[in-house]
């Protein structure tokens, strides 16, 4: 009789539906799936000898310190797993890639101050993930980029002060998340998280516990309530200036563009140059940038100079106002036209193509008023006998209010 029961303890021991770690009691459920449970065993490591075909695996409040790569390769067929109450302080990428049939993750009271979000890449399936009471102080953007059938997602009791834009757009199924007791710092930056509560069906649990901590003016409200008086997105608009180089119309036209901006926080100015050379140019602030011989000038009052604008330098200029709360631009095309017959290179359905010289030139003259179309200014050379009879010929800058298509904003 003993030799028959030691026989049987070994094709139990031996096969893949039944095998089961010495620590844990494995058991098969009503619906077939296979249980491992290892909670409450005081594990330092995750125990060796779990049977392939292992569905749920339990290992809450255990002494885990880290989740090597291969920690968990014995079960491929994970959809559910917990982790809860353990010291996991670490987790090496890969650790969760393979377990593409995961739908519960939970890895609540440990020691994360970081996670490989790019296992979570291969996770269709996931439905619950829970990293509450963690030392979490970021995620990064996209990190739950296709996640389609997250539906519940904790993140309470972490170390967050912010939130990149978008970081739950991308979630269609979620209806639950839980991201209070956190330390948020109620910027602007954070602003888009009042809009995405105001607009999602999915539920803010705790929205009362999900305070701002700073700025000092803001400490104790809900992030949800951010007066949003502080936070207003960027506009912007183009005017142009223009005249001859100081050397005298034979050293050609200097350019100059010129961006008003308004929103709070005040938004920063950049510049994006596209020739049709195919010359690329983009400055960030006050500063001189070079395209070959050229140099275009970014002044900190939202001015752009080109000096010597010649016929390599038509193309698209783009002024980009950012802040916190987002981004606007507005663009001009320039073009110049030939010296030889500067009407008949104006487009033929302006009313004022046989008339040079017929579009005025005063300074300041604005290119967007209306903010609903992008504009062209021609540049172009004029004989002076045209104009008075004399010799010689003058730079002149015309303007045709032209909509060519609506601005991004």
């Amino acid at each position: 009789m003993a030799p028959l029961l030691g026989v049987l303890a070994l094709v139990t021991l031996l096969s893949p539906g039944l095998a089961c770690p010495a620590p844990c009691s494995c058991s098969t459920k009503k619906n077939g799936r296979l249980l491992a449970e290892c909670a409450y065993r005081d594990l330092r490591e995750v125990p060796r000898g779990l049977s392939p075909n292992v569905t749920i695996l339990t290992l809450s409040a255990n002494r885990l310190g880290r989740l090597g790569r291969a920690a968990l390769a014995e079960a491929p067929e994970l959809q559910s797993l917990w982790l809860g109450y353990n010291h996991i302080s670490a987790v090496e990428p890969g650790a969760f890639a393979h377990l593409l049939h995961l739908k519960n993750l939970d890895l609540s009271h440990n020691r994360l101050a970081d996670f490989p979000w790019q296992d979570l890449r291969g996770l269709a399936g996931l439905q619950i993930l829970k990293l509450s009471n963690n030392r979490l102080s970021w995620l990064p953007r996209g990190a739950l980029a296709g996640l389609r059938e997250l539906r519940s997602l904790w993140l309470n009791d972490n170390a967050l002060t912010t939130l990149a834009r978008g970081t739950f757009e991308a979630l269609p199924a979620l209806s639950q998340l839980q991201l209070f007791h956190n330390p948020f710092n109620c910027s602007c930056k954070l602003f888009w998280l009042k809009e995405w509560a105001q607009s999602t069906s999915a539920a803010l649990s705790g929205a009362g516990s999900t305070l701002c901590a700073a700025p000092p003016r803001l400490r104790g409200r809900a992030v949800t309530d951010i007066p949003g008086a502080l936070c207003v997105a960027p506009s912007a608009q183009l005017t142009y200036l223009s005249g001859p180089a100081q050397g005298g119309p034979e050293d050609g036209l200097t350019l100059s563009l010129h961006c008003s901006v308004a929103g709070s926080p005040p938004p920063e100015i950049h510049w994006r140059v596209r020739t049709a050379g195919g010359r690329r140019v983009d400055i960030h602030g006050p500063t001189a940038a070079k395209a070959g011989r050229r140099r275009f000038l970014a002044f900190k009052n939202g001015t752009m100079a080109i000096p010597g604008f010649g016929k390599e330098d038509e193309g698209t200029y783009t002024c980009l106002a950012v802040n916190e709360v987002g981004e606007r631009e507005v663009s001009v095309s320039v073009a110049l036209a030939g010296s030889e017959g500067p009407a008949e290179e104006l487009p033929r359905d302006d009313p004022q193509a046989g008339q040079p010289g017929g579009h005025g030139c005063a300074k300041g003259d604005e290119l967007d008023p209306s903010g609903m179309g992008e504009k062209l200014v021609i540049v172009y050379h004029m004989p002076r006998e045209a104009r008075s009879g004399a010799g010689g010929r003058e730079f002149r800058l015309g303007i045709l209010p032209l909509a060519l298509g609506l601005l991004l904003w």
